[in-house]
């Protein structure tokens, strides 16, 4: 069943990337929400913190790549 879980972090690694590309590539952020990247960095910090407390590597690497990546978009959205 690991297998599952690994595969879920290669999907989910497929999703934030491309968003964050293309505010690179264009240089702008319009059309996406400060508030759901907001509360969405604060659902996987909370994701992550609830990972590390059960050990599951699988669920921490892909919290902690999702955290990484959807920071910097709303790094971008705030500062950008």
């Amino acid at each position: 069943m690991e297998i599952v879980g690994w595969l879920g972090v290669a999907a989910g690694f497929l999703v934030a990337p491309p968003q964050l590309y293309k505010i690179l590539k264009h240089k702008k952020t319009d059309g996406i929400s400060r508030v759901t990247y907001s509360f969405l960095v604060l659902a996987l910090i909370c994701y992550l913190i609830h990972a590390i407390s059960i050990g599951d590597m699988v669920f921490i690497t892909a919290q902690s790549i999702n955290l990484f990546t959807n920071t910097i978009i709303l790094g971008y959205l705030i500062w950008g």
